[in-house]
């Protein structure tokens, strides 16, 4: 190999070479398979690329994080998907506060009296 030549050369006789060493049916197998793994990659693409056009030209909200070829892993759970929830505070069941109260709101007998229109100093 000389140094002139392209790195694609390069690696086009290193899986030669290997596969040279391997039977004729072994050489089929592997060669059927990455032919199998590049056209399932093109259909999955296709497929996707079709799916997420008819959802833009449908109408049908489409996710910001969800743009073609974007998407996280919580994106493609389907029916496996936890509810949709709100905060922590939601959960707190009977220890939820039921209002705002204030430091007033909790001395009782020692509360001082309401003033009533009429009472106070005259």
């Amino acid at each position: 190999m000389s140094a002139a030549m392209p790195s694609a050369s390069v690696k086009s006789q290193i899986f030669e070479s290997v596969l040279g060493f391997l039977p004729d049916w072994v050489q089929i197998t592997v060669l059927a398979l990455i032919v199998l793994a590049v056209l399932a990659s093109w259909g999955v693409k296709t497929k996707r690329r079709i799916a997420y056009r008819r959802a833009v030209r449908g109408g049908q909200p489409v996710h910001a994080a969800a743009r073609y070829g974007q998407g996280s892993g919580a994106d493609h759970l389907g029916r496996y998907a936890p509810p949709q929830q709100g905060s922590g505070a939601d959960h707190l069941g009977p220890y939820a506060p039921r209002q705002q109260e204030s430091g007033a709101d909790f001395l009782g007998a020692y509360a001082p009296r309401q003033r009533r229109q009429g009472d106070g100093p005259a």
